[in-house]
């Protein structure tokens, strides 16, 4: 396994894991008519856009590679949030990986290795906002250290409602 920052080739591959991962990870927690509906060509013009403003190391993608393939990605980027300051806190918006790498460590690397690069740009803490009713994702990020805040959104954006929890984490 390989973790690397992504580049623009990399578009198409992070928009299949992106669709396979939530497919898998929401099922029964959206509508399986929006997971039915998620295409990969769709999301590429997104990647290739976000892919586009990197700014390194305090912005990015980081992609893990097995066999040349892309399994997983982890976007960072200074916190979103406005009660947070975006100079000593990044954000992990997004990590995901295809369900067949699911409990292999190649999460985990991954973690440590978005830790360290958000560490490196700077930032003091880091958050990432995780759908409450997901209990994978939350106990993968209480085994990392991570832990909720109180913090809660709700995003409505795709036509229904997902409670999100602020979990946080300091940096070394």
């Amino acid at each position: 396994m390989r973790i690397r920052q992504a580049t623009s080739a990399d578009a198409r591959a992070i928009a299949d894991v992106h669709v396979r991962s939530w497919q898998a990870a929401y099922r029964g927690l959206v509508p399986q008519d929006y997971l039915d509906d998620l295409d990969p060509a769709e999301r590429q013009s997104g990647w290739e856009r976000r892919l586009a403003e990197t700014a390194w190391p305090g912005r990015g993608v980081l992609v893990a590679e097995t066999g040349g393939d892309v399994v997983g990605f982890a976007g960072l980027l200074p916190t979103r949030d406005e009660d947070e300051d975006p100079a000593s806190v990044g954000e992990i918006a997004t990590i995901y990986l295809i369900p067949e790498t699911w409990g292999r460590g190649i999460g985990r690397a991954l973690m440590n290795t978005v830790l360290a690069t958000l560490a490196q740009a700077g930032y003091h803490q880091a958050t990432a906002w995780v759908l409450d009713t997901n209990v994978r994702a939350r106990r993968f990020y209480e085994a990392g250290g991570w832990h909720g805040d109180g913090a809660t959104k709700r995003d409505t954006t795709r036509g229904f409602v997902l409670t999100e929890l602020r979990y946080r984490r300091l940096l070394a």
